[in-house]
Formats: structure tokens, sequence, C-alpha cells
């Protein structure tokens, strides 16, 4: 497994992993309803291909095939927006170390807070990089009430 920057042509990998870790992965905390209003199907590729080509950081782990196992992004601001892991990649490791990375790149940028709106399968995992819970967030997608986290991080700067 190696991490590498996001390069047109991801972007249908990304949509389907997107879609994937949500019905696989997040649907052992949310209900059916939840899922489906979260991500009724997967997304239109050219999504990932703006999101891989705005500025933010956007990061992938990728297999010896180069084939994504997970991708997560940094704004400018520090929001990271997504963070999302193949669900048959999941608790290998693979997301941490892809998480390292993006926080030296965060850090590199000068960012020195990094904040994100979690699930619960993503609460702790952020939980475990050191990221506090500031709040939890009620609202509803569709319709359908969902939750989440707000989380953030403060980092330290890179000396110069």
């Amino acid at each position: 497994m190696r991490v590498r920057p996001f390069k047109k042509g991801d972007e249908a990998s990304l949509a389907s992993l997107f879609h994937a870790a949500i019905h696989q992965i997040a649907a052992h905390h949310y209900s059916a309803e939840q899922v489906r209003a979260w991500a009724p199907r997967v997304p239109d590729p050219s999504r990932f291909l703006a999101r891989g080509t705005d500025g933010r950081i956007l990061l992938l782990a990728v297999d010896e095939h180069d084939d994504p196992l997970a991708y997560g992004d940094v704004e400018a601001d520090g929001h990271i927006d997504h963070l999302f892991c193949r669900p048959d990649a999941a608790g290998t490791g693979v997301t941490a170390r892809l998480y390292e990375e993006l926080e030296r790149a965060a850090r590199e940028h000068g960012i020195v807070l990094l904040f994100t709106e979690a699930s619960e399968p993503a609460r702790r995992f952020f939980s475990r990089q050191g990221f506090d819970v500031i709040e939890r967030r009620e609202f509803e997608i569709s319709g359908v009430p969902i939750h989440n986290f707000r989380m953030e991080k403060r980092l330290k700067p890179v000396p110069r």
C-alpha cells in the first residue's frame, strides 16, 4: 500500500468507494433509511473530479495495482470533508496510514486546526487520531433525520 495524490481518472473509483463505504460500513451504525438518504446511488464521478482539482489536498491509499483502498481530503481551511475506506480494506490500518499523510500535508500547508463532521464509525477513528468531539449535530438529508459529530484537532506548526 502506498499513498499518492489524486489524479485524473481516479474519479469513478472514488465515487464507487464512497457509495460502498456508506452502504457497507456506515450501515452498521445508521438505519437503512438513513443510508439510502445519504447515498441513494453511486455519485456522478464528475463530483470527485471537481474535488480532486479544486485546490484541496486529496490523497489516495492505493494497492499494488494502483486501485484505491481509501481516500481523504483536507480543504485550505483545515476541513476534512471526506475520509472513506473501501469496505474490504477497513480495519487493516490503511485509513490510519492515509490520515497520517493528510495531517502531514496539512501541516506543510500551514494548517493549524483540522475539523470534520464525522459519522458514527468515523468518530471513533478520529478520536484515536487525537480529535475532540465538539458537538453532536442533528440534521436531515432528504427529510430523513441523521446525525454526525463536529470534531477538531489542533496541530503544531511545522518548524521553518
